[in-house]
């Protein structure tokens, strides 16, 4: 009797549990479109509204455009400078990315590698600037800009921008460094290979994904800067595509199709360089934390 009635016992059991799985999925994939929906839906909207007229857009937001045009891109392109501030942005993002990599990332190889009195309070000193908000260092920033007579220059931005990247490298590619076999250095100094070459040839190929995630960080960072932009520079050959958007709100302010293919040509590099690097990036952090 025991044998022929279990089943029928276990079995409301069973299909609750079913149930309450099913309803517990249901409802994680509902948030998560709940969320994607929220995130990229104003985006998708953005990028289809530059493919209307203006009229459309007025007439009604929410349709689909008619026809794919790309008038509104070339209007952005030959009504502004727009490819002088993309080169500026470009420019201004690469070589702060570049000076804050192997400047700062010696200093974190150092860190990490060798010992000296008051090494743990310079590290923790260094990682705790990013608490720190520059906001209210405006003013000492623009006059050593000024003394160093760098004002409404690229260069400007570059100093600053690397500077800003600091506790970002500090704190990923140590962690990353200590992960390290030393064997590997200590061979490279028995070969009679220098302090230099040992930290270019050696330790910044072994240390790629730390690299390409304080790179992405920074280069994000700098390339969405709009207070130092506006604090440091002036004239419009040195304006950055994040300062210029402020003067397409102006320039474009009844011509929306215009204005919004500004914003996604403006988006579009920092998206585009997160998707192709967010392995290296996750990986990387992942690492530090763990081995950090």
């Amino acid at each position: 009797m025991t044998s022929t009635n279990a089943p029928a016992t276990n079995a409301p059991a069973t299909n609750v549990q079913r149930l309450a799985v099913a309803l517990g999925a249901g409802l994680q994939y509902t948030l998560m479109i709940f969320v994607i929906a929220i995130s990229l839906g104003p985006f998708v909207w953005v990028i289809l509204s530059t493919f209307k007229s203006n009229r459309q857009v007025l007439d009604s937001a929410l349709s689909l455009p008619s026809r794919l045009s790309f008038a509104a891109y070339a209007n952005a392109i030959e009504r502004s400078n727009f490819l002088l501030f993309f080169y500026n942005s470009l420019f201004v993002s690469v070589m702060a990315t570049v000076v804050a990599i192997l400047v700062f990332g010696m200093a974190a190889y150092v860190l990490a590698r060798f010992e000296f009195p008051g090494k743990n309070l310079i590290y923790g000193l260094l990682v705790s600037t990013l608490l720190v908000s520059l906001i209210p260092m405006q003013q000492p920033i623009l006059t050593v800009v000024q003394f160093l007579h760098l004002y409404d220059t690229k260069w400007a931005l570059i100093l600053v921008y690397s500077a800003k990247g600091l506790p970002i490298v500090i704190f990923i590619m140590v962690s990353f460094f200590k992960s390290i076999p030393k064997e590997m250095e200590e061979a490279a100094y028995l070969e009679g290979a220098s302090f230099f070459q040992t930290y270019i040839r050696i330790m910044l190929p072994l240390a790629r994904p730390a690299m390409a995630s304080s790179a992405v960080l920074i280069f994000l960072n700098s390339w969405n800067e709009f207070l130092f932009a506006l604090l440091l520079t002036q004239s419009e050959s040195n304006r950055t595509l994040a300062l210029a958007l402020r003067f397409f709100t102006n320039m474009f302010a009844y011509d929306f199709p215009t204005l919004f293919a500004a914003v996604v040509m403006t988006l579009l590099p920092s998206i585009l360089i997160y998707i192709l690097l967010q392995e290296q990036i996750h990986k990387s952090l992942a690492a530090g934390a763990v081995k950090g």
